[in-house]
Order: C-alpha cells, then sequence, then structure tokens
C-alpha cells in the first residue's frame, strides 16, 4: 500500500470518528467506573458483532446498554429469559385473527436495534438457538415469510456466575458466535464513592441522556472500519496467536502439552481482525498495531479456547492461557 491511499485513509478515519468521544462522554457521564466496559462494547458495535457479558448482578450491564441505546437514538429491548420461554417469546407468532379469517404476524422483541438478553443460560436450548440464527442471519422466519432485522443490530447476553442452579449452559459452538465475552468487574473505591453520592440524590441524570450519534453514522462507521489497512506482519502476529492455541509445542509452549483440548477456530482470526479495527478506528487510525490486536486479543479468544480437566484440576483459566500466548508470541 502506497503511503498517498495510507494518508487518504488515515484522514477518512479520523473524520469520520469525531463521534467516538461524545459517545464516550455521554455513557461515561450515566456509567460510573466501567470505561472498560463501555470502550469494548462501543469497538463490539462497530465491528458488527454481539457480547457475550458475564459478571454479578448490580454493575450496571443493563443501564449501559439502555444509556447506549439513547445515545444513538435507537431501539433497545432487555429480554428476560426463563426456563419456561419459547421462542415464539423472543421472535414473534402468527395469531388467528377472526374477523379477517387470517394468520397476523405478531413480531417479538427480537425486533429491536440494541438487544440485552439476561441471563441467556436459563433459557432452553431451543430458545438460545432462535436467538443465535437472528444474531447471525440478521433476518427472522415467522411462518413462511422472512423478516430483516433492523440495523444497526447489537445484541448483548448476560450470564450470572454466581446461580448456577437450574440453568442451561450455552455449548461451545454456540458461545463461539458471540465475537466478546467480557468479565465485568467491580467497580474501584473511588468510582463506587462518586456511585453512591450519585444514586442517593433526587436528580436523575438518566432523564438527561441526549441523542448524540445516529443510526445511520453506525451503519457507515462498520462499512469505513473494512477499510482500515492491516500490514502483513500484524496478519502473521494474528496467525501465530491462533494457531499456537492449536498446536503449542510448535510455538515452544512445551508448558501447555495437555493443556488446551481445543484451540481457537477461524472464526477468532477474523473476529480479531474485525475487533482490531474497530479499535483503531476508535482511536482515529486507519491502520491496526500489535496494541490493538493485545488490547481486544483476550475478549476475543476467552471463551474459545478449550481447557482440559487437568487445566481446570490445577486451577488454570483461559485468560492465564491467553497472557502467556502473549508474553510467548514476539510482536513484529
Amino acid at each position: 500500500m502506497s503511503d498517498f491511499s495510507l494518508s487518504a485513509i488515515n484522514d477518512r478515519i479520523s473524520t469520520a470518528s469525531t463521534f467516538i468521544q461524545p459517545l464516550r462522554d455521554n455513557l461515561n457521564r450515566i456509567i460510573i467506573g466501567q470505561e472498560r466496559l463501555i470502550d469494548k462494547i462501543i469497538i463490539c458495535m462497530l465491528a458488527d458483532g454481539h457480547m457475550l457479558l458475564e459478571g454479578v448482578p448490580g454493575l450496571a450491564k443493563t443501564l449501559t446498554i439502555k444509556t447506549l441505546s439513547q445515545s444513538i437514538d435507537t431501539n433497545f429491548q432487555r429480554i428476560q429469559f426463563t426456563p419456561d420461554m419459547l421462542p415464539a417469546d423472543l421472535i414473534g407468532t402468527l395469531i388467528y385473527n377472526q374477523k379477517s379469517g387470517e394468520f397476523d404476524t405478531r413480531k417479538g422483541p427480537i425486533f429491536s436495534n440494541i438487544i440485552l438478553a439476561d441471563e441467556i443460560n436459563r433459557s432452553p436450548a431451543k430458545v438460545q438457538s432462535a436467538l443465535l440464527e437472528s444474531m447471525q442471519e440478521k433476518q427472522v422466519t415467522i411462518g413462511e415469510n422472512t423478516y430483516s432485522l433492523d440495523l444497526p443490530f447489537l445484541v448483548l447476553a448476560t450470564q450470572n456466575p454466581i446461580e448456577q442452579e437450574g440453568t442451561y449452559p450455552l455449548p461451545e459452538a454456540q458461545v463461539d458466535r458471540f465475537m466478546f465475552k467480557l468479565v465485568v468487574d467491580y467497580p474501584d473505591i473511588d468510582s463506587e464513592k462518586i456511585l453512591m453520592r450519585q444514586n442517593t440524590k433526587v436528580k436523575d441524570d438518566f432523564d438527561d441522556v441526549k441523542p448524540v450519534v445516529t443510526p445511520d453514522m453506525i451503519i457507515d462507521a462498520q462499512n469505513i472500519i473494512n477499510e482500515i489497512y492491516v500490514d502483513e506482519k500484524v496478519e502473521d502476529y494474528i496467525l501465530k496467536l491462533i494457531f499456537a492455541t492449536r498446536n503449542p509445542l510448535k510455538y515452544d509452549l512445551n508448558d501447555f502439552d495437555g493443556i488446551i483440548e481445543f484451540g481457537a477456530s477461524p472464526r477468532a482470526t477474523i473476529n480479531i481482525v474485525k475487533a482490531a479495527k474497530a479499535r483503531a478506528f476508535t482511536e482515529g487510525r486507519g491502520y491496526v498495531t500489535p496494541e490493538d490486536v493485545r488490547y481486544i486479543g483476550h475478549d476475543v479468544l476467552r471463551h474459545r479456547i478449550i481447557l482440559t480437566y487437568e487445566a481446570e484440576a490445577e486451577e488454570l483459566t483461559s485468560d492465564k492461557v491467553i497472557d502467556r500466548l502473549f508474553e510467548k508470541i514476539e510482536v513484529p
């Protein structure tokens, strides 16, 4: 790629990404102490992906998504998944109209821009499959008719790590469809003090959330992101990271022998590139750096590296394995 064309892409990205900071500011004004979560959600949305969030209740997951939808002026739906839920409760169904003698289509809550799928692991497998099919195809079939979902379309599914009784864990193959798996942590003590003061006052700032971005701006950004330049050295770096999860011994990761049962899939390779490009966009750059890859690497790989029982017995986690990967694989 010539310097001229790279310079042109840089200029385009720099201009197109001006809405990122106002969007961050709008979210950080309401959501205290979750800057990392906010940043990752924006990156995931721009990369046209979906996110699985894991964290204890009360960490502002719902508020974050609702504020995001208000900031972009899009429709938001929170869907509480339960053991007695049916696919029709999610995607919609056909209702018989006695007056006309025909079936009318009643669309379900999935017909929205931003979906919070709360406690997805509490619903049966057929409901999970219906959601994941909607995420993948961005369309829903009700009866004989197929309906496209509104764009931008972002699903954030939550899992509660505390209460596992009465849950239906997502199979690994279905978890793989989420671009990111993010573990949401507690805010630090200073952030929680601000949070405490903010939420014990009469004034409700949430009503003051004004749109700072339009849906069309997000869709345009998603298209422009595809043009961001990835150098061959960065591509090789990504491939080495992925292939090291499949064949650790080849990359001198002898301590991983018998630790990884299944390595990252080709979907992981694609999603790392997409997410790294989106991260470069949020930084106003027209090219991807190894730092972009490292920034989103854990979130893309966390749920795609399946460890053996021996690894779990030694209390090894996929995060520790990914840490070791980034230590071992040389940065270009």
